[in-house]
């Protein structure tokens, strides 16, 4: 893990007049380049070619001689032949001569080894660098284990297929589609071989990926993605804030609850397995009796983070749960920076968010505004891994 007093070195030396805020163009970086604007931030994405052109022609920034934003976000792009290539040393070099502040999002950990993001990315990062690993599921130290530490709720984990005996989730990465997911259900064990086989067969997933597979018990109820905010430099308010709610549209399996059922024991063999591909997101409210108990999940997470990932989470982070019909929570998934979903709340922030700043607050907005504020009292180093 690269030392953190050589980051602070690093943003030391930055012109704080002159910071630019850069991601990975893809996931969440509309939100976070929407947000920097907002705070008076130049942008710079990092593309990978052939999906360029959405960040460097559709949202390009536009401003006037004196610098104010007319249209779009994007200031500056750089397009490489695979996002990887940001780990490149004169690459990094370019990063951190331009005082860049850089934003990690899920493509970004996804499409670099996680290895070199921890061990040989020098570019300063607004988050936790070390808990980024921790959503890599099953490996050691995963979200899984420190939602235990913390005594959190999860899933119930069936370790034997054949043990399966009730509706279950079974986790596993998707073959071809990197980010996505080949998610399946299964009710039985021999649901569970006919199901595993079907989507084997299809190349939707692999023998390996099925052999490490994690199998929950399914919780039936809706999901809520909780966009959440730890401020390490607040002193007079909470920490802890609620910027948002979304939620997924997934792909085939929205398209499955929308068929009635006399169409769905119609579908053809290889249509009744759904996919769980997400391909958009939607925002949401909660029973206002019900936040009390997500500040109470969340404080626990943030608690556990700090005690095992030293120094804990920075920033943004997504609680991922589904809700029983006794309103109890359980945690699926937890992303330890910007969200997938934020994107529904960048520039008209979210009811949260606004009301609790009194402006339009989107997740990408915080983050713009924490570096504002670390800048302005001197703990920009608080702030960074």
């Amino acid at each position: 893990m690269i030392d953190r007093k050589e980051i602070i070195e690093i943003v030391e030396g930055y012109d704080t007049d002159n910071l630019k805020i850069g991601a990975v163009a893809s996931h969440s970086a509309l939100d976070v380049f929407d947000g920097a604007v907002e705070e008076d931030f130049r942008t710079l994405a990092i593309s990978q070619a052939g999906r360029q052109d959405t960040y460097t022609k559709y949202f390009k920034a536009q401003r006037d001689s004196s610098g104010k934003i007319i249209r779009g976000i994007v200031d500056e792009d750089v397009v490489y032949s695979k996002f990887n290539e940001i780990l490149l040393p004169e690459n990094q070099k370019m990063l951190v001569d331009e005082n860049v502040l850089f934003i990690p999002n899920r493509s970004f950990t996804s499409y670099c080894s996680i290895d070199d993001v921890e061990n040989e990315f020098v570019v300063p990062l607004v988050g936790s660098r070390n808990l980024l690993r921790s959503e890599e599921r099953g490996m050691k130290g995963d979200y899984y284990w420190i939602l235990e530490k913390a005594g959190l709720p999860f899933p119930e984990r069936i370790d034997d297929p054949e043990d399966i005996d009730e509706l279950v989730m079974v986790k596993l990465p998707h073959a071809v589609k990197k980010l996505e997911r080949g998610f399946f259900t299964a009710a039985t064990y021999q649901e569970y071989l006919e199901k595993s086989e079907a989507l084997l067969s299809r190349g939707v997933i692999t023998a390996e990926a099925l052999e490490k597979a994690r199998i929950e018990r399914y919780i039936i109820g809706p999901v809520f993605n909780f966009d959440m905010f730890y401020s390490p430099i607040e002193t007079e308010m909470s920490k802890l804030e609620i910027l948002g709610i979304d939620w997924r549209f997934e792909t085939s399996l929205d398209g499955h609850v929308r068929l009635p059922a006399p169409q769905q024991i119609t579908l053809a063999e290889h249509q009744l397995t759904p996919e769980y591909t997400v391909c958009g997101h939607n925002s949401a409210t909660l029973r206002e009796s019900l936040l009390e108990e997500v500040f109470r999940l969340s404080e626990k997470y943030v608690e556990a983070s700090q005690k095992y990932y030293d120094p804990g989470i920075i920033g943004p982070f997504c609680l991922q749960t589904c809700i029983d019909k006794d309103l109890n929570f359980y945690i699926y998934d937890v992303a330890p920076r910007v969200g997938g979903g934020t994107n529904v709340h960048m520039s008209v922030g979210h009811p949260y968010g606004n009301t609790l700043w009194r402006k339009p607050m989107s997740t990408g907005r915080r983050v713009a505004f924490e570096i504002r504020r670390a800048i302005e009292s001197g703990q920009l180093g608080e702030i960074v891994t």
